[in-house]
């Protein structure tokens, strides 16, 4: 469903960033593993495991790459949740113990 004249400009884009530079390859993989995961693209994942055993990863490389992206996918649900409680003024944890009973919380909080 890509217009050609697009796929064309997405494929040049897409081999430039893997030709020579600061990155070597497998570094390269290894953090378009990553993007795969965040992206949830199954064939992408696919292919860049293959690559990135290809140019050397190991199998530790691969699952702290992994535990990583699941770090920072964790993360952002506590940022974007922090940022929601803050411009809804909800406070459900002000560093005290949890209340034992849990109150309801009014919209205007």
């Amino acid at each position: 469903m890509v217009d050609p004249r697009m796929r064309k400009i997405y494929f040049q884009f897409y081999q430039e960033t893997y030709k020579a530079s600061a990155l070597d390859r497998k570094t390269k993989e290894l953090i378009a593993i990553a993007a795969s995961l965040a992206c949830h693209c199954k064939g992408c994942l696919e292919g860049h495991i293959k690559k990135a055993l290809k140019y050397g990863a190991t199998k530790e490389e691969l699952s702290e790459t992994i535990a990583i992206t699941m770090g920072v996918a964790a993360a952002s649900v506590v940022d974007l949740t922090d940022i929601a409680a803050a411009e809804l003024k909800i406070r459900h944890f002000d560093g005290a113990r949890a209340p034992s009973e849990p109150r309801e919380v009014s919209p205007e909080e």
